[in-house]
């Protein structure tokens, strides 16, 4: 039986999505640049008690990911994390089916942990999710990450996560809501971190780690993870003014950039993709419909990647050609 405090326990540090790369041309899924990227991020300090791997999330094209492919992507970043971080595998479906064929596939594959959002597309209740996460729960020996997606779906309150926290594999809650200026986020992070692991997804780093938060969505660590472990070290030293001038000197350009980047295109990871891509890693673009940003923004992206002073950013045209996903091979073993 999974032992829910260890559990608990081990969802700590910086959350971070691996993105799906694909091949050129075929856009079919890039395993071997993924098994690198999980290298790099791992090497850059991402490690169990600093971290928490993610494949397969909405910043992991799930969205245009079949069943088999989001099973391989999840085999393979499992393998190549080798026990030396938590893994986590996107479970998010309309289907209550589907569902539990995931938990049990995230099982097979050795994740520790499944992210399960409310079904989007139909308004769906509170009792139809929670019936729901309840399948997931009795469906495999892992935990479960509930994740607020309240912008495509039935947002998740406080009542109703004050149910789903008493289904036995429910050991995390990945939190972001809607805030009218009564504390919404903060009431369930107040009423539910002695229970949970609450993941804070709206960037209140500071304040949700006063009130007992244990992760933090973190997307820059896809190509600066040290930045990432350094604010996490930062907020378990109570560092609190510092690590909030961490987040607006780095994280405000990157969602600044982000946000602009919506007008363009929707989906998720192209900005994590670019910003890989610019400081030669294998990258690759997004999967249609999200339409390819790279040649669009590469250069704006540039320029918040130097002047938030990240490393190994590529300078220019008279730069080395970024590394392809598909030919990661020899940046990885140089």
């Amino acid at each position: 039986m999974m032992d829910r405090e260890q559990a608990r326990r081990r969802l700590c540090g910086c959350y971070v999505t691996i993105p799906t790369l694909f091949r050129d041309g075929d856009l079919a899924v890039d395993l071997p640049a993924m098994r690198k990227h999980v290298d790099f991020v791992i090497d850059g300090g991402i490690r169990t008690g600093t971290g928490v791997l993610l494949v397969a999330g909405a910043a992991g094209d799930f969205s245009t990911m079949s069943f088999d492919e989001r099973v391989a992507a999840t085999e393979a970043v499992v393998e190549q994390a080798a026990g030396k971080v938590p893994v986590v595998m996107g479970a998010m479906t309309t289907s209550t089916r589907e569902l539990v064929q995931l938990a049990k596939a995230a099982e097979r594959c050795g994740a520790e942990y499944i992210q399960v959002s409310p079904p989007f597309y139909f308004n769906h209740t509170e009792d139809d999710f929670y019936e729901y996460a309840r399948a997931a729960s009795g469906a495999a020996e892992v935990g479960i990450i509930v994740y607020n997606t309240y912008w495509t779906s039935t947002g998740v309150s406080a009542s109703l996560a004050e149910r789903l926290v008493e289904l036995p594999n429910v050991v995390g809650l990945k939190w972001a809501t809607p805030d009218i200026g009564f504390m919404e986020f903060e009431q369930v992070v107040a009423s539910f971190s002695d229970r949970l692991s609450i993941i804070d997804n709206q960037l209140r780093f500071v304040t949700s780690h006063m009130l007992g938060a244990r992760a933090i969505e973190v997307h820059i660590c896809n190509h600066w993870p040290e930045w990432g472990v350094q604010l996490w070290e930062m907020l378990q030293d109570r560092r609190y003014e510092e690590s909030q001038r961490q987040l607006m000197r780095v994280a405000m350009p990157f969602y600044r950039l982000w946000n602009e980047m919506e007008q363009y295109t929707s989906g998720d990871g192209y900005l994590d993709k670019l910003c890989m891509e610019l400081v030669g890693l294998a990258s690759s673009r997004c999967r249609p419909p999200t339409r390819d940003v790279r040649n669009e923004f590469r250069e704006r992206a540039r320029r918040m990647l130097i002047d938030c002073g990240t490393p190994r950013v590529i300078q220019g045209e008279s730069a080395p050609e970024p590394i392809k996903a598909g030919q990661a091979e020899s940046l990885y073993s140089a």
